[in-house]
Order: structure tokens, then sequence, then C-alpha cells
């Protein structure tokens, strides 16, 4: 596993998905990726300076965003395992034909998608990393945690994993959030957003099968297949918001640029995920009743649901006496990491962690939270 961490560079299908996705729309962190490469800044350019420091804060987000995408990454090499394209720059697992097939419903390039995500909360990761070394400061690291089992499906490595795929409960007003035009959770911190599924967020439900007993009956491996098209973008929009959200306490300018770099390509993440789960189809799970309702149709439809409406609708920012203008929402930044580790909590991502992990996990979200930008 460590050679998936080694090998993370740009490649043939990486291009791809830049040239089509995008404009439409772990495996474990060692010390010796961290070593003999922290010269990485500064000959190109000439202006990094390695020996420069940062302050307590500036590390202090770029380690829990670190934290955040060592998380991502090991979810999503769990997804590429099965569903993905495994190569040189994402090895691991060995697919899953079923599996694959099923998420490809939501889109014939569903296993390209996969792979290139992975590919870049890899990079996200990595970077941090060691960029914090290079200024003096530590980097995230939880390798210590990773005990959680992995899924006993035909394709998947078994190997301790960080993070639980297999019983999920989903929020998904994200979906009405970004479709509303008269709320913002910044301005109607109490407003609740419908749910696009509400039976995601009424039970825990898995994203990948547990076993190949889940490979039928057909609608149950759908709704499996489905139920990972909403999580996608449901994590997504969580760094959609946490990017900007902590750029606003950055001290250095440098460390603002990495985050205002990092956080687009979330939102790129966000937006391509968000219209595969469009295409989830309809359909009710045999297995334990979950529903995927018809968006495009009653009692759904209407602007709040329709399907093939990604794009951010306009709705009120700072102040309802100014223009309504399309942005990314929420943005506040009280308790934003607190909040992230709350939310991912809430989703069943770690369901099985000990508590020295949510331990651990609070402190980088608080640390993060006490940044202040420095005049």
């Amino acid at each position: 596993m460590k050679e998936l961490h080694e090998k993370a560079k740009h490649g043939a299908a990486r291009r791809r998905f830049l040239r089509t996705g995008l404009a439409a729309g772990t495996a474990s962190v060692t010390a010796g990726l961290l070593t003999g490469g922290l010269q990485l800044f500064g000959e190109d350019e000439g202006r990094h300076r390695g020996d420069e420091s940062i302050t307590r804060g500036d590390a202090a987000l770029l380690r829990f965003a670190a934290a955040a995408e060592i998380l991502e990454t090991d979810f999503w090499q769990q997804y590429n395992e099965l569903g993905g394209i495994q190569d040189d720059e994402v090895p691991g697992g060995t697919g899953n034909s079923v599996y694959t097939t099923h998420l490809q419903v939501l889109d014939g390039d569903f296993d390209q998608y996969i792979h290139d995500n992975t590919d870049d909360e890899i990079t996200h990761f990595q970077f941090l990393n060691a960029y914090l070394e290079s200024k003096g400061a530590a980097p995230a690291n939880l390798e210590e945690f990773r005990t959680l089992p992995s899924s006993k499906a035909s394709g998947a490595q078994q190997i301790g994993r960080l993070t639980n795929l297999m019983r999920l409960t989903l929020d998904t007003s994200w979906w009405t959030r970004y479709r509303s035009s008269a709320n913002n959770p910044d301005l109607d911190p109490t407003f609740v957003f419908p749910q696009a599924v509400p039976g995601l967020f009424a039970g825990q439900f898995p994203a990948i099968p547990r076993s190949d007993a889940d490979l039928s009956p057909e609608d149950h491996i759908q709704a499996i297949a489905n139920t990972a098209g909403f999580h996608m973008p449901t994590i997504e929009q969580g760094g959609n918001s946490l990017y900007p959200a902590m750029a606003q306490r950055a001290t250095s300018v440098e460390v603002l640029r990495i985050l205002i770099s990092i956080g687009p390509t979330e939102t790129m993440h966000f937006q391509t995920w968000a219209d595969k789960a469009g295409n989830a189809p309809a359909l009710t799970d045999p297995t334990n009743g979950l529903v995927f309702p018809d968006l495009n149709s009653a009692p759904f439809g209407g602007e709040d649901f329709q399907t093939n409406l990604i794009m951010p609708e306009p709705c009120p920012f700072l102040s309802r006496k100014l223009p309504r203008v399309s942005i990314i929402r929420p943005t506040q930044t009280e308790g934003i990491a607190r909040g992230v580790v709350s939310f991912l909590t809430s989703m069943g991502l770690f369901i099985g962690q000990s508590k020295r992990f949510f331990a651990h996990m609070r402190e980088l979200a608080a640390d993060a939270d006490a940044a202040r930008r420095e005049i």
C-alpha cells in the first residue's frame, strides 16, 4: 500500500478527466514518504523559503486539512478497489465487476472519476504534510487508527482502514440547499433544508458491498451503488465549504494560496458527483426498504429537486440588503473544523473507531478553529 503514495503522478487518464468531466461540470502515511524530499519548493520559482516558519495557527489549519484528506483518501481507496480503475497511479484491489457495472448505471465513466478523485486526495495530503514538514511543523498522521475492517467482497484488499463505508447515514439536504434561492445556512442557521433521499438520513446503509452476498438481488446492489452516488457529493460539499472557511483565518499569504488552490478542486469534485447522483435510478431495496425517489416527479419535482440543476442557485449572502449571488455555502468560519468532525461522525464514517481516535480528531479540530489571522 505504500506504493499508492509513491506513485501518485499525473497521467493520460487524469488528463482525460480534466478535459471532459471537470470541464463540464489509504493507504498508509509513512515517515519515508516525507523524508528525502522536503526541498520540494523554491527551486522552481525561487520564492519559497523552506526554512521560513509559519504561525502555529496556520500549521493547525493545514494539519487539520491534511488529516481530512487522509480520511478522504482512505475511503476513496476503498471505492477504487471495488469500483474504480486499479493502475500505477492508484494501485490496490482488483475491482468488482458487478459493483462497477451498477455504478456505471449512474455514468459510464464512473470508474474513471473514482480513480481520478482518489488520485487527487492522495496528492492533497501528501503536499500538505510535506509543506508542513518543510516549515518545521508536525504533519498529520493517523496511522495508529487504521484498525477498521475491509469489505469482504471480491476485489477489496484485506487491510486496516480508517473509515467505514458499510453503515452510512447520509444528510442529503445539500441537494436542496444548493438549489434554494431564498435561504443560506450562514444567514439562516435554523432553516431545515429538505432531504433529497429521506431514507438515507433515517438508517444505516452500505455504499460498498460488504461481501459477495450483497451482489444480489439486482435492486439491492443498485441501491448500494446509488448510496455511493449520493455519499460522494455529500462528502465533497463538505470540503467545498471547509477550505474557503479556513482560508479566512490564514495569516501567511502562502498558506492562503494553498487553501484557495486546493479548495476549488473539492468544488469540482462536488459538482461532478452531484451531477452523477441525479442519475441514480428510482427503486426500493428489497432487503431493507430503502427508497430512492424519482427526484423529477411528485411529490418531489420543482427546482428544489430537479436533477439537471447542478449550478448553485443565487442566494442571499452577507446581508439580505445585497443582491442574491451564486456562492459556496456555508462559508462561516466559526467552529468549521469541529463541524466537519461532527458531520463525518454523524455520517457513520467512523463507526468502530476508538475513543482515542475521536479525541485526536477533536484536538486537531480545536487547534484549527483556534487559528486567527495575525496582522
